[in-house]
């Protein structure tokens, strides 16, 4: 009966993740998408546990508990804004269970491996390794207990080099001569730290793009381990979770105008010493600021709007009011649309997701390329907390560190209103010459409050003309 029902519910368990993969691709079936995946999910586990080798539940138990627990708890309490992170530590965990896996593998069958099984076993760790400690470190810069800028020493380069080539050829020494001793532990240590310089000169600006690709190692690592356990739905899940996340990386490059080459080696994001300020630090430039009431007066007047959001929409959870800005507007005749950047808030769909939330309709919601062409007949363009993927010198400064990047053409608009904490960097730690143009209006404070007070002046300015 096992025979039987084991290869039934991984084969329902492969079908199901990739329609759900297909699911997740739109907006309007992303949620189907996802339950699809999870009835897979579950599907694989039940049958994994049902396999004949399993004699004792106590311990499986016990760790599907406590996993259960902290995978709540992070869906629950992590905030959308941390996303991002949470996703680099999601990484982290299924790297460090491959790797794990893998570990307990070798040291109890390593002599009755044969030359297939130990290659992908090797493959297993060293992707484990590598994707375990980079994820780690990854998830500490985007939540700011590691710099955010690249962080390079002299002959970095040849470091990493070294650490790779260490563990590729620990890892084919074993596969030909397999055998529990020292040389496993090297490729461990060669690995895990090789993860930790890859990821350590990556600017903040690359770090969407860094994620994805690690999605793909430990999507890698899992199909490895699949092939190692002889698990079927292991070999899907890893496959498609590897294609996926080298495909995104792909296109993300593409969408940044980056290589795969300068992502991973050109310390990508430094601070441009000649532009860049630090939070707080006062600016010789003149910049216009303006109160609620005399943005209202111009939104008021306005025909056609575009909003930009980005990461300080997300943080002020201000997407709701920003909906409501809109609406006032259209409800007076106004276009209004919003301007999605491939990376706006550190991670591909993360503003359509903040956006859906608010029920924004889908119709109102496009993405850069189908958009640019379009800032230039803009009343207004109204950027919320957005910065990096708006800054006019990726165009204009070659100097620049993000130049040669993808942006949105706000600067193009008539007249361009940001909504704003502090006039401080962005995240790849470059100075915004938008801010300084003489058509920007800088309205300071927090998003949600500044769009609060839109609101009530908007309401008022309608009820004057009625």
């Amino acid at each position: 009966m096992r025979d039987i029902v084991i290869p039934l519910l991984y084969l329902a368990s492969g079908t199901l993740f990739i329609l759900g993969l297909r699911g997740i691709t739109h907006p309007r079936s992303a949620r189907r998408g996802l339950l699809l995946t999870v009835v897979g999910m579950a599907a694989a586990v039940v049958g994994t546990l049902i396999q004949q080798e399993i004699v004792d539940f106590r311990w499986i138990l016990a760790a599907a508990v406590i996993g259960s627990v902290i995978g709540g708890a992070m869906a629950k309490y992590m905030p959308m804004t941390a996303m991002p992170e949470r996703i680099a530590l999601s990484h982290a965990f299924g790297a460090l269970a491959a790797a794990l896996v893998g570990t307990a593998e070798y040291y109890e069958h390593a002599a009755q491996l044969s030359t297939f099984i130990a290659a992908a076993l090797m493959c297993e760790v060293l992707l484990g390794c590598v994707t375990f400690t980079g994820s780690l470190m990854a998830f500490g810069k985007l939540k700011g207990i590691l710099p955010g800028r690249p962080t390079v020493f002299p002959g970095q380069q040849l470091v990493n080099l070294t650490l790779f080539t260490v563990a590729v050829l620990a890892a084919v020494w074993l596969v030909i001569t397999p055998s529990a001793d020292a040389r496993f532990p090297v490729l461990i240590a060669a690995s895990a730290l090789f993860g930790i310089l890859l990821v350590v000169p990556i600017g903040g600006a690359d770090m969407p793009t860094v994620i994805s690709l690690l999605n793909s190692y430990a999507g890698l690592s899992g199909a490895a381990m699949g092939l190692v356990l002889d698990n079927k739905a292991l070999i899907i899940a890893g496959a498609l979770d590897g294609a996926s996340g080298f495909l995104l990386s792909i296109m993300m490059s593409r969408a940044m105008n980056r290589s795969f080459r300068n992502v991973l080696f050109g310390a990508f994001g430094q601070v441009d010493t000649t532009t860049s300020a630090t939070p707080g630090e006062a600016h010789d430039r003149p910049v216009h600021s303006a109160g609620p009431d005399e943005a209202a007066m111009l939104l008021q007047s306005a025909r056609d709007v575009i909003i930009v959001p980005g990461y300080g929409l997300a943080v002020a959870q201000a997407q709701h009011r920003i909906k409501e800005v809109a609406e006032i507007l259209e409800s007076g005749g106004a276009r209004v649309r919003y301007a999605i950047h491939p990376v706006a808030g550190r991670m591909p769909g993360h503003m359509n997701v903040l956006l859906a939330e608010a029920d924004v309709p889908y119709d109102r919601i496009v993405d850069m390329e189908d958009i640019n062409g379009d800032f230039a007949q803009a009343d207004i363009a109204l950027v919320v907390g957005a910065n990096d993927v708006t800054n006019p010198a990726a165009r204009t400064r070659e100097d620049s560190p993000i130049y040669g990047m993808p942006v949105l053409d706000v600067a193009s608009a008539r007249t361009v209103m940001v909504i704003k904490r502090g006039m401080s960097a962005g995240f790849a730690g470059v100075d915004n010459e938008l801010y300084y143009l003489d058509k920007t209006l800088m309205l300071f404070g927090d998003a949600k409050n500044v769009a609060s007070s839109l609101v009530r002046e908007l309401e008022s300015v309608s009820t004057q003309k009625a």
